[in-house]
């Protein structure tokens, strides 16, 4: 079984397999650790092996790198990329701060590794507002999610200068699929929805949360039933430790970059040793200290 040939070659090679929330179940399956963008920052910082192989897109194995600089991180597929990260550059960043001289700037962890470089702080969709209530009343730059950056701006009462950033998958669910999942599952079933959803989605949701708050909240839930309301992939976990509870998706979003990632590519990478993530020096130490700086905060 091509299982048994992943865990002999991670093993041969020290190697942990980090996946997230989003990939293939087969693929979360097979991984050592399976978790959001903030689970799998923080993972990152406590791995002993040798070689990290992320399952995920190419800003999350980025991240894994800049926090493992003498580590080995491969990547299954290089071609996994992240629409939104690839919605700002960094020169296009620091023309912006020019026209906002003194501005704290803050990116979303779906970035590249030189869009943190150039930002005071990064955040992720499960720590945004806690982060960002260490900056209030400063000016801010947010990149390069307007979604989550509004999101949190209104929890606060601030007022951010938001690039016009958004994730092509969570930016298609509209107000009919809420709807359609509430009569579905049930008035009294939780409608819970993702941060990088519209403002009028995450106003008409019971709950905005990132996909590990989702699944903290699922499982301490009294609830039966759940709307979920964001990538497809979150299923799979949200099942396999909750097998008692019915979940509906709503939307039929599915991120087709996350799904690249598959055993056979796993495999393959772990065989060859091939597709590392290489981030320049220079680069990597900015960006680790908008991350760390965000880890000391969660």
């Amino acid at each position: 079984m091509i299982e048994d040939e992943i865990r002999m070659l991670r093993n041969d090679h020290r190697a942990v397999i980090l996946a997230h929330n989003y990939c293939r179940g087969e693929v979360q399956d097979i991984a050592d650790f399976t978790g959001d963008s903030l689970e799998l920052a923080r993972k990152a910082t406590e791995i002993q092996a040798d070689v990290i192989v992320f399952c995920g897109v190419t800003f999350m194995a980025e991240t894994a790198k800049i926090l493992n600089p003498g580590k080995k991180v491969l990547i299954p597929d290089p071609t996994a990329g992240c629409p939104m990260a690839e919605m700002i550059t960094a020169a296009q960043l620091r023309e912006l701060k020019v026209r906002h001289p003194g501005a704290k700037a803050v990116c979303y962890v779906n970035s590249t590794a030189e869009v943190k470089a150039e930002c005071d702080i990064c955040v992720t969709s499960g720590n945004a507002e806690k982060v960002m209530a260490t900056l209030k009343g400063e000016e801010i730059i947010f990149v390069p999610d307007m979604h989550l950056g509004g999101y949190v701006s209104r929890r606060l009462g601030e007022a951010y200068t938001c690039w016009k950033g958004f994730c092509p998958i969570h930016d298609r669910l509209e107000l009919r699929h809420v709807a359609a999942g509430r009569r579905a599952a049930g008035m009294d079933a939780p409608v819970l929805v993702h941060p990088e959803c519209a403002k009028e989605v995450r106003e008409a949701a019971d709950h905005c949360l990132s996909t590990g708050g989702m699944c903290k909240f699922v499982k301490e839930s009294p609830a039966e039933r759940f709307v979920i309301g964001t990538e497809k992939g979150i299923l799979h976990r949200l099942k396999k430790e909750n097998p008692e509870k019915e979940f509906i998706a709503i939307g039929d979003l599915v991120c087709e970059d996350m799904k690249k990632i598959t055993l056979e590519k796993l495999r393959d990478a772990l065989l060859n040793m091939r597709y590392e993530v290489v981030v320049p020096e220079e680069i990597a130490r900015k960006a680790r200290k908008a991350i760390e700086r965000m880890l000391e905060v969660v």
